[in-house]
């Protein structure tokens, strides 16, 4: 039997059951007019979402295939290319790159910083020009925000040229993109963040500048072939088939989203943001980022020598049903986070945040019951009062 565990990792998120009922209706042909009319009516959306005029396209993979995706379209072996990292998933970009025989150079911020976009300008000047620059948006792995409009001002100022690429896997949806806005050439997210969905599904948006140099890349490429996805776009279809439950779910996510509106949507992000942090810091604990850079959909949190991280959630998820993740790599131990993405509210930020004073008291700090909900319902009671 499947336990009833409350899923508050950073990905996958919880499906909300409307999304799971959508995706269980009977299956369509991925050739015929039943399918052409489904992609039609999910494009104007995802535009709206990503923040562009441009194209914004479907691939059938995890959001780690969506940013190999996006490498294998414009870096061609001995590209010079400028890695923006500050975490697991920024190093990740890097090593598909180097896969991919690029020349890459980096700049990197201390796991649970920022990058810097000052620093970002003066890099780029200093050794440019470069033929691309790669930046996470959402960095999971310490819960660290860029400041992806300010990144973009940067490359565009100062990049003499570089096309800017973006993994947005646990941030589109939860917080703000705007592709056109910010001067971003390819957007790249996944279904099983803040879209609701299970994995499974990349979504790509593609700038115009960016086809112009898609056009010219000479690594090899068959399935992440972006121009086949943009000619079979262009008929509302997809080059190979498709994971067609999965766009079925999308289509009723997307409605769900406009139902709430995007606005409202990255308010309520906003308020489980500060609703966690606001109880982490009653309780006691430490955050492992500024308030100046904390994601909107994951919060990471240090264990301390009383309690270590580990312990921590292992009673979190086999005394009070709740699962929230560890840390990674050089933060394996270290850290827990807290998913807080998706189909997710204020309400079930109050659950987490008392399951969590139970753990802890039961680790040795019954003082500490009450605090974190307290501080919790006086950020959500001030955002009602607005």
């Amino acid at each position: 039997m499947i336990e009833d565990v409350q899923l508050r990792i950073p990905g996958p998120s919880p499906v909300p059951p409307q999304v799971a009922l959508a995706m269980g209706q009977p299956m369509i042909g991925h050739r015929g007019s039943e399918f052409s009319a489904l992609y039609e009516r999910l494009i104007p959306f995802a535009k709206e979402l990503f923040g562009t005029s441009g194209d914004v396209l479907f691939v059938t993979g995890s959001g780690t295939a969506g940013m190999e995706t996006a490498v294998a379209n414009i870096v061609s072996p001995g590209d010079k290319v400028l890695l923006l990292t500050c975490g697991s998933f920024g190093n990740r970009f890097g090593q598909i790159l180097a896969a991919y025989g690029a020349d890459v150079d980096r700049l990197e911020a201390p796991w649970g910083e920022c990058i810097d976009p000052n620093a970002v300008a003066t890099k780029l000047q200093a050794a440019g020009p470069y033929k691309a620059v790669f930046v996470t948006h959402n960095e999971t792995s310490t819960g660290v925000a860029n400041d992806l409009k300010a990144i973009g001002h940067a490359v565009h100022e100062f990049g003499q040229g570089a096309l800017l690429v973006v993994d947005s896997v646990s941030a589109l949806g939860g917080m703000e993109v705007r592709m056109d806005d910010w001067h971003l050439d390819i957007v790249v997210t996944g279904s099983q963040k803040a879209l609701m969905l299970p994995p499974g599904l990349a979504l790509i948006g593609v700038s115009e500048r960016a086809w112009e140099v898609i056009d010219q890349a000479q690594s090899p490429r068959f399935y992440f072939n972006l121009k086949k996805y943009k000619a079979s776009g262009d008929k509302a279809q997809t080059p190979y088939t498709p994971n067609i439950a999965l766009l079925f779910g999308l289509e009723k996510t997307f409605a769900l989203m406009q139902a709430e509106g995007l606005t409202n949507i990255y308010r309520r992000h906003d308020l489980m943001r500060d609703m966690v942090r606001a109880a982490i810091r009653a309780l006691g604990l430490e955050l492992l980022t500024a308030d100046s850079c904390a994601s909107s959909t994951v919060t990471a949190v240090k264990g301390s020598s009383e309690v270590p991280s580990e312990p921590l959630r292992k009673t979190l998820k086999e005394q009070f049903k709740v699962q929230v993740a560890g840390g990674q790599d050089q933060l394996k131990g270290e850290i827990f986070r807290i998913g807080h993405m998706g189909f997710a509210g204020p309400r079930d930020m109050l659950t987490i945040i008392a399951s969590l004073e139970c753990a802890l008291a039961v680790h040795g700090k019954p003082e500490v019951l009450g605090r974190g909900v307290k501080a919790a319902q006086e950020v959500w009671l001030r955002e009602v009062q607005r």
